[in-house]
């Protein structure tokens, strides 16, 4: 039981890695064992998160790719692959949001979103398949972990389209992948996040006492309690969590009723 969450002897590959919740599971998955790549489409972002998270124990290496299409995809499994022959743990993290009235709502919010938020999961899966395999077995099988959001469970207050859209079918992919890759022992879940400052969330990073007032547990959400919620699934003691979506939101989507 003892080692039950740690990481040690295993590779990870967490796409938006340099900021936001993917930094908070690389720092985890680094604190545990890991070896942790992280891949974003700002280069300079993207090294410089390495070297921060490198200086604080552990190896992460930068592989900056902007992944948003297929050819983007290649490109990073080309990338990874010059290192590694094999993958134990992909993160699907990279996202985008697009806020616009109804009917003002442009083509290209929904594209950019619902492209980077779902398609890019499932061709990035599907891309690194083989150093899944590998990877992969009975005893300790592979993890694929998709990033997916409490909107795409109940609706929040702004009107996000295609972001609403996007999470919640990447939530029902998450499934029909999980079922598919199980058999091969690549075990495949996703992780909701409630309020979490970033970039992305930035009232959650602007607005937090103001926020956590509409929280059932009275706070954002901390570094600490997403990157719990990964090391679980990507561990040991997650391998028989298959298909399955965790919610990490203080109670929020409960509470939204």
């Amino acid at each position: 039981m003892k080692d039950l969450f740690s990481l040690a002897g295993r590779t990870a590959l967490i796409t938006g890695g340099s900021r936001g919740i993917g930094k908070m599971i690389a720092r985890g998955f680094l604190a545990h064992g890991a070896r942790v790549y992280i891949s974003s489409r700002k280069a300079a972002v993207c090294e410089a998160t390495a070297k921060e998270l490198s200086s604080e124990g552990g190896q992460c290496l930068a592989l900056p790719v902007d992944a948003s299409s297929v050819a983007g995809v290649q490109a990073l499994v080309a990338a990874y692959a010059k290192h590694e022959s094999k993958l134990d743990i992909l993160v699907n993290n990279a996202g985008a949001a697009w806020l616009a009235e109804f009917d003002a709502f442009p083509e290209k919010g929904w594209d950019k979103v619902v492209d980077l938020n779902m398609k890019t999961p499932f061709f990035l899966t599907q891309a690194l398949h083989g150093l899944l395999r590998a990877a992969a077995s009975a005893q300790r099988p592979a993890k694929v972990i998709n990033i997916v959001s409490i909107d795409g469970i109940s609706l929040n207050g702004q009107e996000t389209y295609s972001y609403h859209a996007s999470k919640a079918g990447l939530m029902h992919l998450t499934k029909r992948m999980a079922v598919r890759l199980a058999p091969e022992h690549i075990v495949v879940s996703a992780i909701a996040p409630g309020a979490f400052p970033s970039d992305m969330n930035t009232i959650a990073r602007d607005q937090e006492a103001e926020l956590a007032k509409r929280i059932p547990l009275q706070r954002v959400g901390t570094d600490e309690d997403m990157a719990g919620a990964a090391i679980y699934l990507a561990s040991r003691a997650g391998d028989y969590v298959v298909g399955s979506t965790i919610i990490v939101d203080g109670g929020v989507t409960y509470a939204r009723g």
